[in-house]
């Protein structure tokens, strides 16, 4: 079981990972794995964990953001190059990944060994729930990626700006997720599972078997699973 969820950042895919996981499946964050790429340059600065990783490349209007989102982006490819190709050395390894709401931004040479290496899935909020990630970006920021799409108006703040721009970047990333994944599942359909105290991981990998199957054909069991 090869397992990559993708999608913007709090979307769930660190919850869900970690739920997955506790059904005996092994996992590795990618936001982790950076920061520990990136702990001399956070060190320098006084930065630990991944909301010291927002911290340190800061708000997209900073002069030093645009350095610092490549250093990041540079850390992200060498993460994901790393975690492929021991799944490729090792066919028989079990993975559930935690990937960055970035991960689309490494490439399509790299894109396209995470699809041949991993079921990848994508947690896909509504419009209806954009304002609950803008929010949960302004309240409890993580590292993101805007590439551009931070366009600031004159006598806008850097939170307004944000909160103008950030359903664009949504937007502008949306089709990207989709062409990746070979599955999709609606945020809103994960609400449900989120409150079962128990066996809420194995509900989501047949919620996934059900629609990868839809859209790519039957996916063989694992023995045991």
């Amino acid at each position: 079981m090869r397992l990559a969820l993708v999608g913007m950042s709090g979307a769930g895919k660190s919850f869900w990972t970690e739920r997955i996981a506790a059904a005996d499946y092994p996992s590795l964050c990618c936001d982790t794995l950076i920061e520990q790429r990136l702990a001399s340059r956070l060190k320098t600065g006084g930065f630990a964990g991944i909301h010291g990783v927002a911290a340190w490349m800061g708000w997209p209007d900073l002069p030093t953001y645009a350095e610092r989102e490549s250093a990041y982006l540079q850390e992200e490819i060498a993460v994901l190059d790393e975690v492929l190709s021991r799944l490729e050395k090792n066919p028989s390894d079990e993975l559930v990944l935690d990937t960055t709401g970035s991960i689309i931004y490494v490439g399509n040479h790299l894109l396209l060994r995470l699809r041949k290496q991993m079921r990848v899935v994508y947690l896909a909020a509504s419009p209806d729930e954009q304002q609950l990630l803008i929010d949960r970006y302004l309240d409890d920021p993580k590292p993101v990626l805007w590439r551009g799409a931070f366009q600031p108006r004159a006598g806008e703040s850097p939170r307004e700006t944000v909160a103008r721009c950030y359903p664009a970047l949504i937007a502008a990333r949306r089709q990207s997720y989709e062409a990746l994944a070979h599955g999709v599942i609606p945020v809103v359909e994960l609400r449900e599972l989120s409150h079962q105290a128990d066996g809420s991981g194995k509900s989501l990998l047949k919620k996934i078997r059900k629609q990868i199957e839809r859209r790519s054909g039957p996916i063989q069991a694992e023995p045991g699973r």
